[in-house]
């Protein structure tokens, strides 16, 4: 797929767009009510990118991530409910234009350090941590289990599958990406957005699965301390 070289941009607290994930989005400002009708209009792509932090005026994150528009339902007020699955990557430039909405100029950013040999032992420390994690207690989110269950086998079921913690991880396994395993883990398991955004600015996956080992650590012994509490 063409990715265009500048896209609407939309800013959002505490979001992040990862690569082949999906995220549901409420569209309700006149701006990106403009937005979105346009791009359905186009090449159906925007990219979301996360608030910086300490600044009152709207300043997007420096990498964000592209999305495709895979479903979009309007409601009579004008609002609507759209489903954003991520594309790649991708590093905001210049503003082309900041009304009825801001447009930057994008340049997609490549996963380097794949053959690395400690990527296939952090990502056997990641899932490792993954079982650790669902021990505690963590529901995986509906949309991650139909993903898992789609490495398994198609089906017509639209109900949520159920897994074992031992499924999850036998499906978790049968990614064979490090690169997509280090995306979907720190999309549905880091609470924290600035966990996440340090995960997606993070071209390099060793660097990538390191961050990852680290706050699945975190996580896990700030629960560990809740239960005992």
């Amino acid at each position: 797929m063409q990715l265009p070289s500048e896209v609407p941009v939309m800013t959002l607290p505490n979001a992040t767009l990862f690569p082949q994930a999906m995220l549901p989005l409420y569209i309700f400002e006149p701006r990106y009510r403009k937005m979105l009708s346009d791009a359905l209009n186009s090449h159906r792509m925007f990219t979301v990118a996360m608030q910086r932090t300490g600044r009152v005026r709207e300043t997007p994150s420096g990498i964000g991530g592209l999305g495709l528009i895979r479903a979009s339902i309007s409601n009579r007020d004008g609002t609507s409910h759209l489903i954003l699955q991520g594309l790649a990557r991708v590093e905001l430039s210049e503003v082309v234009r900041y009304k009825p909405y801001r447009v930057q100029r994008i340049r997609p950013l490549l996963t380097t350090g794949r053959d690395s040999v400690a990527v296939d032992a952090l990502s056997a420390k990641v899932l490792e941590l993954v079982a650790q994690r669902l021990e505690q207690g963590l529901d995986l989110p509906v949309h991650v289990l139909k993903q898992l269950r789609q490495l398994e086998e198609a089906t017509d079921d639209a109900s949520a599958p159920v897994f074992s913690l031992k499924q999850v991880i036998k499906y978790l396994v049968k990614l064979r990406d490090p690169d997509q395993l280090a995306d979907l883990v720190s999309c549905t398991l880091l609470p924290k957005s600035t966990d996440r955004q340090t995960i997606l600015e993070t071209t390099n996956l060793e660097n990538r699965l390191k961050h990852l080992v680290h706050f699945l650590i975190a996580e896990i012994r700030r629960h560990r301390k809740q239960d005992n509490a």
